[in-house]
């Protein structure tokens, strides 16, 4: 009885070993670090899983798989790790982003709103709002962005934030977030009748960026009755 009771200790004793060593993600790790280094995403991607694969379904490095996914414009799978991490914790506003930006990359644009909707409850986020407007004025849900647009009008605006318009194939033009609001705010007032306040907006965003090509542009259209469009 006292062998059978110390051969079942060490059996015991070696099991609880060999899971410690089953769950140790050190060397995955390393690995990671050092393909990460060298820039080598498919190495470092799969060391992550395998760090998941140990660590189980609460791993907190699904958040880094997706930002590789990210990294590597592979929107299909970053969307499906960050709802995936949003079923257990939807306050991630990292992760949330990254899922309306891959949802609007991949074309689902009424997917994306709605992260974009439940990001600007979270964030209060001006550029966020501006994204939400942008795409319901795509949408030509009018009413919609209007309110999202008033909300990005409203809110702070840090300054941090450019809008990249193509004004020819060799030429981009960077405006402050502040004008291109105004800007998307005529478009939509346009779009909904209200050419006399659409102007009003064309204006402020030509006194916030004075270089500002297309609010130029459309104000004239205004100015002249002609349609005004969304050339971003």
């Amino acid at each position: 009885m006292k062998k059978y009771y110390i051969t079942l200790s060490a059996l015991l004793a070696f099991m609880s070993i060999y899971a410690q060593e089953q769950k140790d993600t050190s060397l995955e790790k390393q690995i990671m670090s050092q393909a990460l280094a060298y820039g080598d995403a498919d190495i470092a991607t799969n060391s992550i899983y395998a760090i998941i694969a140990k660590e189980g379904v609460n791993s907190t490095y699904k958040d880094s798989l997706a930002y590789l996914y990210y990294g590597a414009r592979n929107y299909s799978s970053c969307f499906m790790v960050c709802k995936d991490i949003l079923s257990k914790d939807g306050n991630k506003q990292d992760i949330l982003e990254m899922q309306a930006i891959s949802l609007e990359s991949l074309g689902a644009l009424d997917k994306a709103a709605q992260s974009y909707a439940k990001l600007t409850v979270k964030s209060n986020n001006n550029f966020h709002a501006y994204k939400l407007a942008n795409l319901y004025y795509g949408l030509k849900k009018y009413r919609e962005g209007i309110m999202a647009i008033n909300k990005a009008d409203e809110l702070k605006d840090t300054g941090k934030f450019n809008v990249s318009y193509a004004i020819n194939k060799n030429h981009n033009q960077q405006v402050p977030l502040k004008a291109a609001i105004a800007n998307l705010k005529g478009l939509i007032q346009f779009e909904m009748k209200d050419n006399t306040a659409a102007k009003a907006s064309f204006e402020r965003a030509i006194a916030l960026h004075g270089d500002f090509v297309f609010a130029k542009e459309n104000l004239q259209a205004i100015i002249d009755g002609k349609t005004v469009e969304d050339k971003k």
